[in-house]
């Protein structure tokens, strides 16, 4: 009743090893762990890198690198965030450097954003410019390379000939919100 036949036994000694699919390309190798969490009552002054994922719910005034990024509605982070997959639900000041980025209705994006594929949500607050990139990730992290570069005052420009800086709409940076469905460029009021 509880014997084992031999024939069962050698049956699977005999049947071939079935070997482990080959990890795809560009995704992650091993089993997906549970995200590092930053509690909405911890308060990090300082860069953080991780090559999992992370999820922030409280406040990070620093640099945030991780394969995946998650930023809650109560969070707030200052600083700049490399990561293959960004969402972002709370308020973000500073450059954002993704594969996939995500813009919640709910969230609040001051910064320039440098992206593959980027999804804004119905609500969503972002000022700043944003630019597709074959490899965000990879590039050197330079705010600088998203925004036109604007003359720079001579020793003339306290004189009162001199020629006043243009305004940012016209340096093709007016800050975009959506709202609603619709786009909502704000122009600086007429001087």
């Amino acid at each position: 009743m509880f014997s084992r036949s031999k024939d069962r036994d050698t049956d699977k000694a005999a049947a071939p090893a079935v070997a482990a699919p080959a990890p795809m390309p560009g995704k992650r190798p091993g089993p997906r762990t549970a995200p590092s969490i930053i509690s909405n009552d911890l308060v990090v002054h300082g860069n953080m890198t991780a090559t999992g994922d992370i999820q922030v719910d409280g406040t990070v005034e620093g640099d945030i690198r991780s394969q995946s990024l998650t930023i809650g509605e109560k969070a707030s982070i200052t600083g700049e965030i490399v990561a293959e997959d960004i969402v972002i639900r709370g308020r973000v000041i500073g450059t954002i450097r993704g594969r996939r980025v995500q813009l919640s209705s709910t969230c609040h994006v001051e910064g320039d954003i440098l992206h593959e594929a980027l999804a804004v949500e119905t609500g969503a607050f972002f000022e700043g410019n944003c630019r597709h990139s074959d490899d965000p990730i990879g590039q050197a992290s330079s705010g600088a390379s998203l925004r036109p570069s604007a003359p720079r005052p001579g020793p003339a420009a306290n004189s009162p000939d001199a020629p006043r800086p243009a305004p940012r709409a016209a340096l093709g940076e007016s800050p975009v919100v959506v709202n609603d469905g619709g786009v909502v460029v704000k122009r600086p009021a007429a001087q």
